[in-house]
């Protein structure tokens, strides 16, 4: 991989992710990546770690018992898959998951896929967060571009996610 072609710290989405983690008093370095990581397989490569420090942001299609659909964002160590049986399960009111694709995730969260983020969402979305990632002391999480990453850790996922963030363990 050679070096970024662009400097993406300024792009809308990256800055609307830094502004909602320095809400949160965390001011940390964004790196750029030279390619695109859609993948947690990708991002590790990219960054000499492996898939399980990477926090996988996830959107799914919540149905609600009410008959709503909102987003949920499970944020997976990158060695998870997830079971939508046991998360629908795992959340109060909601009758089913199903997967996302890239216009409801985008128009729910504001991101592409591969660049969604822990914060900085369009609207709020009830976030999920696996468990596994505390036994790393520093996880990767998408900084709002399919270009970038941050450093940052299980706990601050868990302050950072907003109040609906709930701690749940991943197949």
């Amino acid at each position: 991989m050679g070096p970024p072609t662009t400097d993406l710290r300024d792009h809308p989405a990256v800055r609307r992710v830094m502004a909602a983690l320095a809400v949160h008093q965390v001011t940390p370095e964004v790196v750029c990546l030279p390619d695109a990581v859609r993948t947690a397989a990708a991002a590790a490569a990219a960054l000499d770690v492996t898939p399980a420090e990477i926090a996988n942001s996830l959107v799914f299609r919540a149905h609600g018992e009410d008959g709503r659909i909102t987003p949920l964002l499970v944020l997976t160590s990158g060695a998870h898959k997830v079971d939508l049986v046991k998360v629908a399960d795992l959340v109060d009111g909601l009758d089913h998951l199903e997967r996302a694709d890239a216009d409801f995730v985008r128009d729910t969260t504001g991101f592409a896929i591969g660049g969604v983020a822990p914060v900085g969402h369009t609207s709020p979305v009830q976030t999920l967060v696996d468990v596994s990632l505390s036994r790393y002391r520093h996880v990767w999480a998408a900084a709002g571009h399919s270009h970038t990453v941050f450093r940052t850790t299980y706990e601050e996922l868990l302050r950072i996610s907003g109040p609906t963030a709930m701690a749940i363990e991943v197949c």
